[in-house]
């Protein structure tokens, strides 16, 4: 399976310069099938969690968004039970110009600053509206149980 170029340079570059915190390494038998590791970011809910993703380039990429899902079990207004992500650049704010490396720093910056105004999970957002310290606390403790 020959893969474009551009999809070549993108992997090379996130295998031998890695964003902090966030580690992305393609399947052997599918190149456009990535596991991703990023870790909490320091000062969130999350630290100190190491959240294991999946990210599929579809055969339009860079036309179309790479698909981006959480695999560990995670508290979040913008991610749902079945890991899906709410973020406008995996959505209708996506560009060619942007890369897998942009589209991770966006999974992660999500991790600190929660969006309870555009929620994929309605009953985690209207916790952390109703009670910030009581949801985050909640996200503290699914980081532990399930992200460590």
């Amino acid at each position: 399976m020959s893969l474009p170029k551009r999809i070549i340079k993108e992997t090379e570059r996130l295998v031998n310069d890695p964003a902090p915190g966030i580690s992305a390494v393609p399947h052997d038998d599918n190149l456009r099938y990535f596991d991703v590791a990023i870790t909490g970011p320091e000062g969130s809910p999350f630290e100190g969690g190491i959240f294991k993703l999946e990210l599929f380039l579809p055969e339009e990429y860079p036309m179309s968004p790479p698909k981006v899902r959480f695999l560990t079990k995670i508290y979040h207004p913008n991610i749902d039970k079945l890991g899906r992500i709410c973020l406008d650049i995996l959505k209708e704010k996506w560009s060619p110009a942007l890369q897998i490396r942009t589209v991770l720093l966006s999974v992660q910056a999500l991790l600190s600053s929660p969006n309870p105004d555009d929620p994929l999970a309605t009953d985690v957002a209207k916790h952390y509206k109703e009670d910030e310290k009581g949801a985050q606390n909640v996200s503290r403790e699914w980081t532990r149980q399930y992200a460590s």
